[in-house]
């Protein structure tokens, strides 16, 4: 079958287009370019706002290592050592003593490489790890300072002083650049006493970890307020002079391009140099940012989130194109099953699938169910057919024939056969004319004493009956012959083994707006299975009971009155029997049946 721009597999293949391949190419292409848009205007404020947080993180590492600094300063036992050693008691001793102190703070922290204390008499006393000399330091020879014009700065105030990286410290195998930070020792018992100062040198290593490991992208390095190099990764220039202090704008950039070019994390392209001043320390944190790199690593990762869109696009297409054919193949097998019944073939069925689709093998089970039920329709249909054209005789030839002997018994004074025959001929009419039409519940209820009297007189009146019914329901309409298998199947089959006295009563009642009919009996009952069977519309035959008239009875009563009208089936074997029957008020008319006999 030829496709038409109608069909489901079009329809479903373009609105998969319309709903997902088309939106996620406009999402990608306007997020390619917002991105590119935001990272060119935010790279600026994204490096400030790094040198911002770079800022804070070396202010806050040092007031760790101040802590160091603090702890010598105002300790006790080392104020007391220092004025020994100042008054030039047991020197020797002492500076033992002392040494072994600052040994115990030494290793509190990372970086730190030396812990010197120079007292107000000129005496070194330190504790240092790039030498095992106790009386040459490692550091000392490395700053513009001498130890006297040292000493004279840090023990001018009270404030703590920051020593920018010198020349690289060199002993033996051992190597590094240091920064060193220095306190006058205070002792709180005299306070502006003069006693001696403590200086904490500091690995650089400390404020290339805070200014973090350089990348294609960016590199961090300090600078101090005379233009030295305090700190640089890969940078052979830390402690020189890089940049005059009178160099401002263009030249200032100039020589900062320089440093980051010079240590090979930035490769060649267009640089952005941003800075951020420190008040603390009076250094200035410098970030050079490799513009041209940002932008090809934007474009690296758009063209990968370009590719995994095209690859899931193409993987999402192929499942679709799988279920769509598969799903288009299932419905024309099934179309291809229903035109073959369009042509008459009845007997046909949509094959089982278990890769159908659910909704699709749905609609197949209820096809199937259909030509059963159309099936089994025809066959009833044909039957009924049959039997009708078996039952097709002269009503008015019936009627007149039964007169004739209606008036023969009189003749021969046989009343009671003149009766029956009488009542045989009403109910006839009744049944025969309009089977299903309306009447009232009156009519219903008159035609069902005329059809109880001849079971009566036929069974030598060995039951007894009673029908009530409410004078407010008389004239509401019901259909004719619904209740009739009813009363049949109570005195048919509810005689058998019973000894006592057989009763059968009829109640008819409103209820709200329905009408409600209960026909019980005494006799012997169904078995509770059969009636529970029954209950959920199966009849089976039991021996040589069919119970055909109580089905088709409950079959019209819910063809005529929908999902609304209930049958109740309620037996218990040896007790009796007991059909509650429950219809809707329906506002139909009742139409009066002509039921003159003619000749």
């Amino acid at each position: 079958m030829k496709l038409d721009r109608k069909s489901i597999r079009v329809r479903l293949a373009t609105a998969f287009v319309a709903t997902s391949v088309i939106p996620i190419l406009i999402v990608n292409i306007v997020y390619y370019y917002n991105t590119s848009r935001l990272v060119h205007q935010n790279v600026e404020s994204m490096t400030k706002a790094n040198l911002e947080q770079t800022k804070v993180s070396l202010d806050v590492w040092l007031d760790s290592y101040e802590d160091i600094l603090f702890q010598v300063y105002t300790d006790d036992s080392i104020v007391e050592l220092v004025d020994k050693i100042n008054a030039g008691e047991d020197v020797a001793n002492n500076r033992k003593l002392l040494r072994k102190t600052l040994r115990g703070l030494f290793y509190t922290k990372d970086y730190v490489k030396s812990i010197s204390i120079m007292t107000e008499s000129g005496e070194l006393v330190f504790y240092d790890q790039l030498t095992a000399s106790t009386t040459h330091t490692s550091w000392l020879n490395s700053m513009a300072l001498s130890q006297e014009e040292l000493y004279e700065e840090i023990s001018s105030d009270n404030k703590t002083h920051l020593f920018s990286t010198g020349e690289k410290v060199v002993f033996g195998s051992n190597s590094c650049y240091l920064f060193h930070i220095g306190h006058r020792i205070i002792d709180y018992r005299d306070v502006p006493k003069k006693c001696g100062i403590v200086v904490v040198s500091i690995d650089v290593g400390l404020l290339e970890e805070v200014c973090s490991m350089p990348t294609e992208s960016g590199i961090n390095f300090i600078l101090d307020d005379s233009g030295y190099l305090v700190s640089c990764t890969n940078s052979d220039q830390i402690g020189r002079s890089v940049i005059p202090g009178s160099a401002e704008g263009e030249e200032r950039k100039n020589a900062c391009q320089k440093i980051a070019e010079e240590t090979g994390f930035l490769g060649s392209g267009e640089m952005s140099i941003y800075s951020v001043y420190d008040e603390k320390t009076g250094w200035t944190i410098v970030r050079a940012t490799n513009r041209d790199e940002l932008v090809r690593g934007l474009y690296h990762q758009q063209k990968m989130l370009g590719f995994t869109i095209l690859l899931s696009l193409t993987a999402v297409l192929l499942i679709m194109v799988s279920q769509v054919t598969r799903m288009t193949g299932s419905i024309r097998r099934v179309v291809k099953t229903m035109r073959k019944a369009g042509k008459g073939d009845l007997t046909i069925h949509v094959e089982p699938d278990r890769e159908r689709p659910t909704e699709i093998e749905i609609i197949a089970e209820e096809f199937n169910s259909m030509m059963d039920r159309l099936k089994d329709s025809i066959e009833k249909q044909k039957n009924a057919e049959i039997a009708a054209l078996e039952a097709q005789i002269n009503p008015h030839f019936l009627y007149n024939t039964l007169d004739t002997i209606n008036w023969m018994a009189i003749d021969r004074d046989e009343y009671e056969i003149s009766n029956m025959i009488a009542t045989l001929a009403r109910i006839l009419r009744y049944g025969i004319s309009d089977s299903n039409g309306i009447v009232t519940i009156k009519d219903e209820v008159d035609w069902l004493k005329q059809y109880i009297f001849l079971q009566q007189t036929k069974l030598k009146n060995s039951f007894q009956c009673s029908i009530n019914a409410e004078p407010e329901i008389m004239k509401m309409p019901i259909h004719k012959l619904l209740l009739q298998p009813f009363v049949e199947n109570a005195i048919l089959h509810g005689f058998e083994g019973v000894d006592r006295t057989y009763r059968l009563h009829m109640d008819m009642k409103r209820e709200r707006d329905f009408i409600k009919i209960e026909i019980g009996d005494n006799g012997c009952g169904i078995p509770e299975e059969i009636a529970a069977e029954m209950n959920r519309g199966i009849f089976r035959q039991t021996g040589d009971k069919n119970h055909i008239g109580m089905e088709n009875a409950i079959t019209r009563i819910k063809m005529y009155y929908g999902e609304g009208a209930k049958v109740m089936i309620e037996s218990c074997p040896g007790q009796g029997t007991l059909v509650q029957i429950r219809i809707p008020v329906t506002g139909q008319e009742v139409r009066q049946n002509d039921e003159s006999s003619g000749d």
